[in-house]
């Protein structure tokens, strides 16, 4: 009897060795849901069918049922993001996209809207000029927390609901614990660090913006490392996350 199979477009987002030619292939499914799969002799030398699984690769794969991971038993390349990979100034923006996938996303828990966001994303880095790189990446972590539930308020006081005023050149108190902006009145009783306002603004505007707007807008690099910074400590206080990626992009010096 033929093993079932299953058709499905997925985003490849990690590859780990497994024995001498084998490869598990993470990925995020169409649904936003994370999964894995064998790619049988993906390693052998001359080998066509690992680099139609590449990193950044959205494919069309065939899944078989196998003992313990599924099996891929197909793959076709549907759209590489090359770019992504033989750029270092790309592959550097690009890595924290799917360092957030892959430790964010979960098994059999779909996530409407994240398949395409994240296309969409990795989209646009492809084709964008280089110094806007940075903003697009910022945009799609801060437009991640919010899918995920955990989209920072930063025009209103996370603990009374007042309106905090944000002016370029102010400085506002920002509670990461709390996860948003703190007015004066309450500022006393709650764990907060100063912000430029100016860098909850881009959080603001980016949090807002098709990555297409994002792109023509042209962010200024310092703004778009600013929100990155900010990107960094909302991961690790709300999610216990270190993205390894993240810190290279923001202490490689390649922008």
């Amino acid at each position: 009897m033929a093993t079932p199979t299953k058709s499905c477009r997925v985003l490849v987002v990690r590859k780990t060795k497994l024995r001498e030619t084998d490869l598990i292939i993470t990925f995020l499914h169409e649904d936003g849901s994370l999964g894995q799969a064998v790619a049988r002799g993906a390693r052998k030398p001359g080998n066509t069918f690992a680099s139609r699984l590449e990193y950044f690769c959205l494919a069309d794969v065939l899944i078989a049922k196998g003992r313990g991971l599924p099996i891929v038993t197909e793959a076709r390349c549907v759209n590489a993001h090359a770019r992504l990979r033989e750029d270092v100034l790309f592959n550097a923006a690009s890595s924290p996209i799917l360092d957030a996938l892959a430790k964010c996303g979960q098994p059999d828990l779909p996530v409407p809207r994240l398949f395409d966001m994240a296309c969409a994303a990795l989209d646009e880095l492809c084709s964008c000029q280089e110094d806007d790189a940075p903003a697009i990446c910022a945009a799609f972590l801060v437009k991640l927390f919010a899918m995920l539930g955990f989209r920072p308020r930063v025009s209103t006081c996370v603990s009374c609901g007042a309106q905090v005023p944000l002016e370029h050149g102010a400085w506002r108190d920002f509670s990461f614990v709390e996860g948003g902006a703190v007015c004066v009145d309450c500022r006393s009783h709650t764990q907060t660090q100063r912000i430029e306002a100016t860098t909850l603004l881009w959080v603001q505007a980016l949090l807002g913006q098709p990555f297409a707007r994002v792109s023509e807008s042209h962010v200024p690099l310092q703004a778009s490392f600013a929100v990155l910074h900010f990107a960094h400590q909302w991961f690790r206080e709300h999610m216990g996350l270190n993205l390894k990626s993240l810190n290279f992009l923001l202490t490689s010096g390649l922008f």
